[in-house]
C-alpha cells in the first residue's frame, strides 16, 4: 500500500513537474551560461558543439537510456520486493570524535552509510559526498534514508574540506551543503558543480573546480580528479552540465582512491598506472541493474576496477542507506564479499559510525549476517 501511495503522490506531481522545473527551484542548482560553458572547452570530456561534458564513449548515455523502458522500470519499482530495505536498523557506532579528530601519524576513517563518509589525514578534516538529509531526492516522500545519521551536522568537528564527486542528490545534498555557509570549509569538486555550491551560499573563492587528471593542494594533501564513467544533472531534463569524477587524495601518511559513481571502463587501469598505487580504494558497490550496469558497476566489475587502480585494500560504498535499485539492501556487501574471499582481496566492512585506522585491522564481524536471518 505505501508504495501505491507513493505512486499516486508522483503522478500527482508529473503535472506541475514543469512548472517547478521552469522557475528552478534552489534544489535543483544553478545552470552554466555561456560563459561557463566557454571556460569549460578547455576539458577533453566537454562536448562543445552539444555544450554538455561526456564520457569515453560519448554515446554511451543516450544508449543507455535508449535502452530502457520508463514504463517497465516504473513497474518493477513499484513491485513489493523482500528486503529492499532493513526490517530494523542497521548496527552503528556512536564515533569518538575526540579519538578520530586526534592525529597519532594513522589516517583514520568513518563510514556514513552510502558514499558519505569522513578522513583524518595529516590532521586535517576531510568529507566526502556527504548527504545528512532525510531522502537523496528533491522531494522527502522518495530515497529515504534507512536510519537516521549516526552523527549529526553539529556535532561534526570543524571541516577543512569538503570533496564532492558529482551533482547527483545522494552524493550532493542541497541542506548538508548550506549548512557550511558560515564556516571556513573549502570545496573541492569537479567543473561546474561550484555553481550548485554558489547558488546555495558558498562563497566561489572557497571553491576549487578541477577537470578530469587536474589537481589541487590544500591542507598538504594532492586531490586529483580522474575519469569516471557516469552523467550528471538535478533536474532530469538538464543532463550532463556538469563533469562527474573519481579522486585521488594523497597525504603524507595515505595514499587513496575514491571511485565516485562509474560503470567499468578502461579509466580504472590508466588511473591505477597513473596515479597509483594506492593504500586503499573505496569503490562503488551497490545501486546497481543490468539496465544501468554503464554508469553502476555490478559487483564483478567492481572487484575488477580495484584490482585495474592498483589498491591494497578494498571498502565497497554506495550501499547500506538508501534504496536506489531493485536489488535487496545487503546484496551488494554479499556478493562482493564472496567474490573477494575467493580471490583473496581485504575487504573493509566497518560498521556504520565505527572509527578505524588504516594501519590497523578493522574487525571482519559479517555484521549484516545476522540482520538477513
Amino acid at each position: 500500500m505505501k508504495k501505491v501511495l507513493i505512486a499516486v503522490a508522483l503522478i500527482v506531481l508529473l503535472i506541475p513537474a514543469a512548472v517547478l522545473i521552469g522557475i528552478r527551484l534552489p534544489v535543483f542548482g544553478a545552470h552554466p551560461d555561456e560563459l561557463d560553458r566557454a571556460s569549460y572547452q578547455r576539458s577533453s570530456a566537454f562536448n562543445v558543439e552539444k555544450g554538455v561534458f561526456q564520457n569515453r564513449r560519448a554515446e554511451l548515455f543516450q544508449q543507455m537510456r535508449e535502452g530502457s523502458s520508463t514504463i517497465g522500470m516504473l513497474k518493477e519499482w513499484f513491485t513489493e520486493r523482500a528486503d529492499g530495505t532493513p526490517a530494523s536498523a542497521l548496527p552503528e557506532v556512536k564515533p569518538d570524535m575526540q579519538e578520530f579528530v586526534n592525529y597519532d601519524g594513522s589516517a583514520k576513517i568513518i563510514w556514513l552509510g552510502h558514499s558519505s563518509f569522513l578522513l583524518n589525514l595529516a590532521g586535517s578534516i576531510i568529507l566526502i559526498d556527504p548527504v545528512f538529509s532525510a531522502y537523496a531526492a528533491p522531494v522527502s516522500f522518495t530515497a529515504q534514508r534507512f536510519q537516521p545519521p549516526v552523527i549529526a551536522l553539529s556535532e561534526l568537528p570543524p571541516i577543512d574540506i569538503v570533496l564532492i564527486s558529482h551533482d547527483h542528490y545522494d552524493h550532493l545534498d542541497m541542506a548538508t551543503i548550506e549548512f557550511f555557509q558560515n564556516y571556513d570549509t573549502e570545496f573541492v569538486v569537479p567543473l561546474g558543480v561550484g555553481l550548485h555550491l554558489k547558488r546555495w551560499g558558498i562563497e566561489e573563492l572557497r571553491i576549487t573546480e578541477r577537470d578530469w587528471w587536474e589537481s589541487t593542494s590544500s591542507h598538504d594533501i594532492e586531490f586529483t580528479a580522474a575519469p569516471a564513467q557516469h552523467f550528471s544533472g538535478r533536474d532530469g531534463i538538464n543532463n550532463n552540465e556538469t563533469l562527474w569524477a573519481s579522486w585521488s587524495i594523497v597525504s603524507n601518511d595515505a595514499r587513496l582512491f575514491f571511485s565516485g559513481d562509474s560503470g567499468y571502463d578502461t579509466h580504472f587501469e590508466e588511473i591505477g598506472r597513473r596515479l597509483g598505487p594506492f593504500d586503499i580504494a573505496f569503490m562503488e558497490n551497490g545501486q546497481y541493474n543490468e539496465a544501468w550496469k554503464a554508469v553502476h558497476m555490478m559487483p564483478g566489475e567492481t572487484l575488477l576496477a580495484f584490482n585495474e587502480v592498483n589498491a591494497a585494500r578494498l571498502m565497497p560504498i554506495h550501499w547500506g542507506m538508501f534504496e536506489l535499485a531493485f536489488h535487496t539492501w545487503y546484496d551488494p556487501v554479499v556478493q562482493l564479499q564472496k567474490l573477494a574471499d575467493d580471490a583473496s582481496v581485504d575487504l573493509l566492512t566497518p560498521r556504520i559510525g565505527e572509527v578505524f585506522r588504516l594501519d590497523g585491522e578493522v574487525k571482519q564481524s559479517r555484521w549484516w549476517e545476522s540482520e538477513t536471518q
